[in-house]
């Protein structure tokens, strides 16, 4: 019960890391990237590109999701503009899924003691960095717990046979990794936790790919929510980012094989391995899609929206 307690604050920790990092570089460039995202976002690629820059600065496909949707909901933004940006989120959260692969526990304490004085400054800039700084170190220092917990985790009779039924079944890894995710609202949590069981050897990567695909699909649900009350607009773009994900996946299942068998020719160790996997899924089901970004739209409107609507344009 210790361990599952333990393994639960890591989570918390982890989370909480990740949104005082997101805090920390809103503060820094919320004005700025809100401007970004209504200027650059007139064709897809456009969108795309920026959306993929926002997400990688704000270390969050879901906070710029539930930004993209509060314009649209407040007119300032449309469907249309908002495809590009959802093409974007996805490989933009790729950049803190390579992070949370570096080993940089030396710094950790220094992260954490310097973060922490800089928030208690008045000076919004300083706070702002300190944020950035104390939210590293937890990400990482949860990470690490992660690692060590996933063990003695194991070593319970209950979890030990459902990591055993997921190593031996895609479906279920895919199933495992789409509800957790939903319920913590964290896909690159949802990987940490993978890459510590992947780390100790109890986990395989067949099922380590099958569960970060399925955190692409579980992650849709802030997107769905910050939608709710938001206009037909602001639905249909949390619709988009929900299908942009499902696609790749059944892309994607059928070359779980053949990605875990030349994984080795990626990285050796086996979380960077999942690490730039989950970068190839992102890139590609977004360029895939981006040629056919108008008819992906007009295939939302198609299934979302049976009312009578001007077609979509670049």
């Amino acid at each position: 019960m210790l361990y599952i307690l333990l393994f639960v604050l890591c989570i918390l920790i982890f989370i909480f890391g990740m949104t005082i990092i997101r805090f920390g570089l809103f503060n820094l460039s919320a004005n700025k990237l809100k401007t970004w995202l209504i200027k650059l976002t007139s064709t897809p690629l456009k969108g795309m590109l920026t959306g993929t820059f926002i997400t990688a600065l704000l270390q969050s496909s879901s906070a710029v999701m539930v930004i993209t949707i509060g314009l649209i909901s407040a007119r300032i933004m449309t469907f249309p503009q908002s495809i590009g940006i959802i093409l974007g989120t996805n490989i933009g959260t790729t950049f803190k899924t390579e992070l949370i692969t570096f080993d940089i526990d030396a710094v950790l304490v220094p992260f954490a003691i310097i973060g922490a004085i800089l928030i208690l400054f008045p000076n919004k800039k300083a706070r702002s960095i300190g944020m950035l700084l104390f939210g590293i170190a937890s990400v990482f220092t949860a990470m690490k717990g992660f690692e060590r917990l996933a063990e003695p985790l194991t070593s319970m009779n209950v979890i030990h046979q459902f990591i055993l039924s997921i190593n031996d079944n895609i479906l279920m890894s895919l199933l495992t990794g789409t509800v957790i995710t939903a319920i913590i609202q964290s896909s690159t949590a949802m990987t940490g936790i993978t890459m510590g069981f992947l780390t100790a050897g109890l986990l395989q990567l067949d099922a380590g790919i099958a569960i970060v695909l399925g955190a692409n699909i579980g992650t849709c649900i802030t997107a769905i929510i910050a939608s709710i009350g938001g206009g037909k607009e602001s639905k249909l773009a949390a619709y988009a980012h929900v299908w942009l994900n499902v696609f790749g996946v059944l892309l994607f299942i059928p070359l779980i094989p053949l990605l875990t068998e030349n994984a080795p020719l990626l990285a050796a160790r086996k979380d960077v391995q999942l690490a730039h996997i989950s970068v190839i899924f992102n890139v590609v089901s977004s360029l895939l899609v981006l040629p056919f970004a108008t008819k992906f739209g007009e295939m939302i409107l198609f299934l979302h929206d049976r009312r009578p609507s001007k077609p979509i344009t670049k």
